[in-house]
């Protein structure tokens, strides 16, 4: 079931026609909600009472992390298992009992994460893959309680058992496989830098001498140190990167495509170029203990694959970018 509470034509109409105001309005979505309308989902910005499936009693330890292959990930155990016959003891069990799966988000990453700022409600690609999983386990994919974090929060809510996903253009590697899990790649990014409509700059190496925003607590911050002749400029949200683009701070941002595509939507004067400088395959953040969590992830996202959702996903939310590719194929051979 594909959930989405603003459709694409509604949703990227209006952002164009606020421009530089709607890029401030999402730069502003980070704060507590008033109280969420009935029947909508809760959204949180300060901590949660804890993941109540940290010690659920079926959750297997992850060993010590060697990382041969960072995008390996769990095999899922068998058929997906349906809401009423999730194993006893199991996470996903103790996450149903409790009544809602708790999910570490952007609300300012448009088409992955955002606020839409019409209807209040946090959507996009990757809040649409925590509706599949919120399904698998409730039978309803509306029982998301989100926490919104910032890109450099995401190891931190994990490692905390703060939440059980986190779904937030997260990029897997094998530093971070060595203090949370993930699940199998479902979407496969690329960086590369935006840059004003008269930049002549066609690429990341055309930037020497200015000054180029990423988010801090990012893999994209990190590679910026490979040009030593670029000013980095961090900030805390890829929003913030935005804001200074457009006062003047920066002359330039670097990030995943997902990403600068957004950007692009909200300001008709930047475009994104470059061929793409990096792989970044996006993996579901899980905490390390939860490896029958990872398992049954990565079930929802076989399932994903096969049937259309994933291709579905992505021409709702990121068909700006070109035809849909061929989701990632999923890479497992990891064990506890």
């Amino acid at each position: 079931m594909i959930t989405s509470t603003f459709r694409k034509s509604g949703r990227l109409g209006a952002l164009v026609a606020l421009g530089l105001s709607g890029a401030l309005v999402l730069a502003g979505c980070a704060t507590p909600d008033a109280g969420p309308a009935a029947g909508a989902p809760v959204t949180s910005v300060v901590g949660t009472s804890g993941s109540a499936a940290a010690g659920a009693a079926g959750s297997s330890v992850a060993a010590a992390a060697t990382c041969e292959n960072p995008v390996a990930s769990y095999a899922p155990d068998g058929p997906l298992p349906g809401p009423g016959a999730l194993p006893a003891g199991s996470t996903m069990a103790a996450i149903r009992d409790r009544g809602s799966l708790v999910v570490g988000v952007s609300a300012d990453t448009l088409q992955l994460g955002a606020r839409n700022p019409l209807s209040g409600q946090i959507e996009g690609f990757d809040i649409d893959v925590l509706h599949q999983v919120s399904n698998a386990i409730f039978g309803d994919p509306d029982r998301l309680q989100f926490r919104v974090i910032t890109s450099g929060q995401r190891l931190e809510v994990l490692e905390n058992g703060e939440v059980d996903v986190v779904a937030r253009a997260f990029t897997i590697n094998c530093e971070r496989w060595e203090t949370i899990a993930f699940s199998s790649e479902y979407y496969h990014a690329g960086q590369k830098v935006l840059v004003t409509r008269d930049s002549e700059a066609q690429g990341i190496a055309d930037l020497a001498g200015q000054r180029v925003c990423a988010p801090d607590g990012t893999t994209t911050l990190e590679r910026l140190q490979e040009y030593p002749d670029i000013t980095a400029v961090p900030a805390t949200t890829h929003t913030g990167c935005l804001a200074l683009f457009q006062q003047g701070k920066v002359d330039a941002i670097t990030g995943d495509d997902t990403i600068l595509a957004g950007f692009a939507a909200q300001d008709p004067y930047a475009k994104v170029v470059g061929q793409a400088i990096s792989d970044e395959p996006y993996g579901l953040g899980i905490p390390a203990q939860n490896v029958d969590m990872v398992k049954f992830v990565n079930g929802v996202l076989e399932q994903m694959r096969t049937d259309g959702t994933w291709t579905a996903l992505y021409d709702e939310w990121l068909g700006v970018l070109g035809p849909a590719p061929a989701p990632p194929v999923a890479v497992y051979g990891r064990t506890p």
